[in-house]
């Protein structure tokens, strides 16, 4: 049975303010008469898409008739009448396609009809596929049936939701009014397909890891925190799928790869969002070396099926991903940006003194380690344009790296940066389970000291250490910046669909 209730208008406050405005009073009355005369279709079939009626089409000369029906569904943009001719611009999720409507044919009523329709009305059409006078590609129409009424009016061309804020509140108001946006989703379904295909292709096998857990363990981060009602039993929400990943190795799973959220008790920016998305992978028998190679094939992978090539521009600013990358260690930047020969047995009290001038306020609990990292975040991650891989990190940011095989201090561990931000960050893994317990000791006296981003002891994750870890190259890819990256978007809110937003 057909549901034919309407909103009660004297108890729904939604119903009243619709009422009020002008602009949808009408509607709203034309809403209540489809309603009464039977309701919506719950389902309309149709034979094309805009997309392939254009490539079937493409070179059909002005004037023509094709006697080929189709029949087609999409949202309703505008329409304009001329004498007993209209047209309308027919839009589907693969793009828009003109409507063409005789009244001599159609009929005096359904011409009629078809100009009562509004803006932003879902509708199926059925008609023969011509090209207009103008060369434009179009249906004749034949039949129109309206699927769902738009009971606001469709934003005008943006006016009114110009800012970010507004487009990530209201997405599907976004998404029906800039082509954009609707691009850039498409766009991030491509990526991220292709960067399955990469790992795939390489012999990677996709698994799923636990979003809840006891500790919040993998990288250095301030976690989400919640209770397990039944278990009595407070979790939090995972900050990286790391050590399960690498559990999943020393299992046997030599390949493995996650493309999963994140959640990170932190601050919101343009690059920043407390929900995003991150790929990570585990080789075994590889080290960090062999993950930078994979790492300039995965990008510029991506940049191909995003984009069609490895030269984009980002920013106003040109940019190549075709490798090989630039490879430079976080000290010889630091000793650039800062003109002095510090290194990692620099007294700690220079370093500090150093810091201060450029402006960085020391923690009580900072290593050498720790203050030359503050002085390359603040000195020299901006001028980073090209592709780059920041190499050799200190050992005391760097819990779960491996040390560096020839240097003291400095782990086997690299960053890529790309215009001034971080993508990437990987290492030969740490697979010697009583350092790694000594670097989680390390951190707990970081955490008691007051850093409460400092890393956990996971008692179980050493456990699975000592069954052996063999040598293995891990890695993880910023999804949502290399979206951003690709589209050429500015924003972390535009490149992720429904971003976490700061309450009205």
């Amino acid at each position: 049975m057909t549901d034919t209730s309407v909103p009660n208008e004297q108890t729904n406050t939604e119903v009243a303010e619709l009422e009020d405005d002008p602009l949808t009073r009408e509607r709203l009355a034309k809403y209540r008469q489809v309603m009464e005369d039977g309701g919506f279709p719950y389902s309309f079939e149709r034979s094309d898409t805009a997309a392939e009626l254009r490539a079937e089409y493409a070179d059909l000369e002005p004037g023509a008739e094709t006697g080929r029906a189709a029949t087609v569904a999409g949202r309703l943009m505008n329409t304009r009448e001329m004498g007993k001719l209209a047209f309308g611009v027919l839009s589907d999720a693969t793009g828009k396609i003109q409507l063409f409507v005789d009244k001599r044919t159609l009929g005096a009523d359904a011409f009629d009809g078809f100009l009562n329709l509004d803006a932003g009305d879902w509708i199926g059409v059925t008609g023969e596929v011509i090209t207009s006078k103008r060369g434009e590609l179009s249906v004749r129409i034949d039949s129109f049936t309206l699927l769902q009424k738009s009971l606001r009016p469709m934003p005008d061309k943006w006016h009114g939701l110009k800012d970010i804020e507004s487009r990530s509140r209201h997405r599907y108001i976004d998404l029906l009014a800039n082509e954009e946006a609707r691009a850039t989703a498409i766009a991030r379904a491509r990526i991220i397909s292709e960067l399955r295909h990469q790992f795939e292709d390489r012999g990677y096998i996709e698994v799923e890891t636990p979003v809840l857990l006891s500790e919040a363990t993998g990288a250095t981060a301030k976690p989400f925190a919640t209770h397990h009602n039944a278990l009595g039993e407070d979790m939090y929400l995972r900050i990286a799928t790391e050590l399960y990943l690498k559990r999943l190795v020393v299992g046997g799973l030599e390949k493995v790869f996650e493309i999963g959220r994140i959640f990170r008790n932190e601050g919101i920016d343009a690059t920043h969002n407390p929900e995003f998305t991150m790929l990570e992978s585990y080789e075994a028998f590889a080290d960090f070396n062999d993950i930078m190679v994979i790492v300039e094939d995965v990008v510029a992978a991506c940049s191909l099926a995003a984009t069609g090539g490895t030269d984009i521009e980002y920013q106003g600013r040109a940019l190549s991903l075709a490798g090989p990358y630039r490879r430079v260690t976080m000290l010889e930047l630091v000793q650039a940006a800062t003109g002095t020969d510090v290194d990692y047995d620099t007294p700690r009290e220079d370093l500090v003194d150093l810091a201060a001038r450029h402006g960085i306020e020391p923690g009580s609990h900072w290593g050498p380690g720790r203050l030359i990292e503050a002085l390359f975040d603040e000195l020299a991650e901006d001028s980073l344009w090209e592709p780059t891989f920041v190499t050799e990190h200190p050992i005391e940011i760097s819990p779960l790296s491996r040390a560096h095989r020839d240097k003291p201090h400095v782990a086997e561990r690299f960053e890529l940066f790309i215009a001034g931000s971080e993508y990437a960050n990987a290492f030969s893994e740490l697979n010697d389970p009583f350092d790694q317990r000594s670097r989680f000791e390390a951190q707990a006296d970081l955490r008691a000291a007051g850093d409460d981003e400092a890393h956990p002891i996971d008692e179980d994750y050493i456990l699975a250490l000592e069954y052996g870890l063999p040598p293995t190259g891990g890695l993880g890819i910023g999804v949502d910046r290399i979206v951003m990256l690709l589209t050429d978007n500015h924003h972390i809110r535009e490149v992720i669909l429904f971003p976490t937003l700061r309450p009205l």
